[in-house]
């Protein structure tokens, strides 16, 4: 690690300086032998190594993909580990079932990204690296991680992912805000019967088709109202002292049916179970919704500057707060394990290297990459200050979202600033409005059941939202769900919860 850390050193100041040439410090003294320094430049001239990775969001053929991977290639190479970064397709579809595809063929990649379907391979079949050793090594990964992180970490080691814990913040255009007479009472008392009046007046005064928009789930209307209903976390605890699963519980019952309230009366998009991401985002843009959720920071960051650059500087955002009653908080966080991120191959012959990666990208120069892009193209040196283009707009970190570690030599002009109110204010209110889950790792002996459960779950709650079921059949779900291996499932809860 020294080694590496000076060589980080040496290759720094020969980048800044420009003075140096890769033959000095290599001459012998001609009155009396001198032992030969090491060349550094020479593992730089070494054949590079080829790292294989599949990732989300990584097409190949994707200009910003492609500067990420010459950013990678560069910054190894000058820090003398150097690289060929091979993107490994990954068919389209479902990305968690077509990357499981992937890896059952046979083809392993070295370095993979995961958003779902990797339990499988670190448990059942052992094929993902325990990544403890290399982070306790690590100096800039480990540094970019938070307390959150780490504790996820500790609990499942095969995944890593230094971003702030995911939750969805919704957000309303500032001008549509401002139309309404409901908003400033909202704000002060965020209670549900005054939401459900924000909705209506939002909608109204602004000529919206409908008040909100999620892309196929009600897991984006949640943030705003799940725990005000009494849904705290995903076991609920019960008078009896025991847990049972909380979408099954009266509170998961009386948020349904003001969801079905919210649809009946053209709040809720009607079109909410087949949108998808992107038209989802360009319902609101174009001002069909008036309210849409985000992940705190990096996304609403995105959907601030869009929302201004199509509909003008009047159309900045603002992050919403949950409602309130039983209790108040965005989507409890899940610490069990990470939800997404990225792995090492056990059969990889380049596990250093591939960590590497994910060190290098967790270093200054990295995280200058991965946070703002490339000079020149994501942002400018002007007047010594970071000034961000427009292409900024469409940035978003791949690597590293933390900010916690993020240290750039350059103060952010003031007229682009790193991140926008909006987003700054997400992260401020999920950090403060957020508790903890208590969900835990399911075993291999419950995911069938598990997925099975869920299913009857999913396929109960569009139908009770959509009004082809009513209240007076949520007592028959139950008992679907628990016989579809919901009993089994909160047996096992009670014994794992404490």
């Amino acid at each position: 690690m020294k080694r590496m850390l000076l060589t980080l050193c040496a290759v720094c100041l020969i980048f800044v300086l420009a003075a140096c040439s890769n033959n000095e410090g290599n001459a012998v003294g001609t009155e009396k032998p001198q032992p030969v320094p090491k060349n550094e430049d020479a593992e730089v001239n070494q054949d590079p190594v080829t790292i294989t990775m599949a990732a989300k969001d990584f097409p190949a053929e994707d200009a910003n993909s492609q500067k990420l991977i010459k950013a990678i290639e560069d910054g190894l190479r000058e820090a003398g580990k150097p690289i060929k970064l091979e993107l490994v397709a990954v068919q389209s579809g479902t990305y968690s079932e077509k990357l499981g595809l992937l890896l059952q063929s046979g083809n392993i990649p070295d370095l993979m990204y995961f958003q779902g379907g990797d339990h499988q391979f670190a448990i059942t079949q052992g094929i993902l690296e325990d990544l403890t050793p290399y982070i306790n090594d690590s100096t800039h990964l480990k540094a970019s991680m938070s307390e959150f992180n780490k504790e996820r970490m500790s609990n499942y080691p095969y995944l890593v992912w230094p971003h702030p814990a995911s939750n969805k913040v919704p957000v309303v255009r500032q001008d549509w805000f401002d139309k309404t007479t409901s908003g400033k009472a909202l704000l002060e008392n965020p209670t549900i019967d005054n939401y459900y009046t924000f909705l209506k007046e939002v909608k109204e005064k602004n000529g919206a088709q409908y008040a909100y928009t999620t892309a196929g789930t009600l897991s984006e209307l949640d943030p705003m109202f799940a725990q005000a209903f009494g849904l705290t976390s995903t076991w609920i605890k019960g008078n009896d002292g025991k847990y049972s699963f909380g979408q099954i519980t009266q509170f998961e019952k009386e948020k349904l049916e003001f969801y079905a309230k919210l649809y009946s009366e053209g709040l809720l998009d009607p079109e909410y179970l087949t949108k998808k991401w992107d038209t989802k985002e360009k319902a609101f843009y174009d001002g069909q919704s008036a309210i849409i959720a985000g992940t705190q920071g990096a996304v609403v960051n995105i959907y601030h500057n869009k929302s201004v650059g199509q509909n003008g500087e009047a159309a900045t955002l603002i992050a919403l707060p949950p409602a309130k009653g039983i209790a108040q908080g965005y989507t409890p966080v899940d610490v069990s394990k990470e939800g997404r991120g990225f792995a090492i191959s056990k059969t990889s012959k380049n596990k250093d290297l591939a960590f590497a990666i994910l060190e290098f990208m967790a270093s200054p120069k990295g995280l200058m990459v991965d946070q703002i892009g490339i000079e020149g193209e994501e942002y400018e040196i002007v007047d010594n200050k970071i000034k961000l283009t427009e292409k900024y707009a469409s940035w978003c970190p791949h690597f590293v979202g933390n900010t916690i570690n993020f240290k750039p030599d350059h103060e952010f002009d003031p007229s682009t600033p790193f991140l926008s109110e909006p987003a700054k204010k997400s992260l401020e209110m999920v950090a403060s409005m957020t508790n903890n889950d208590n969900i835990f790792v399911m075993p291999d002996d419950l995911i069938a059941k598990w997925d099975a459960s869920s299913a009857v779950y999913n396929e109960f709650s569009a139908d009770m939202v959509t009004g082809k079921k009513t209240g007076a059949d949520f007592d028959q779900f139950v008992q679907d769900w628990l016989a579809a291996g919901g009993q089994e499932i909160t047996d096992y809860a009670n014994q794992m919860i404490k």
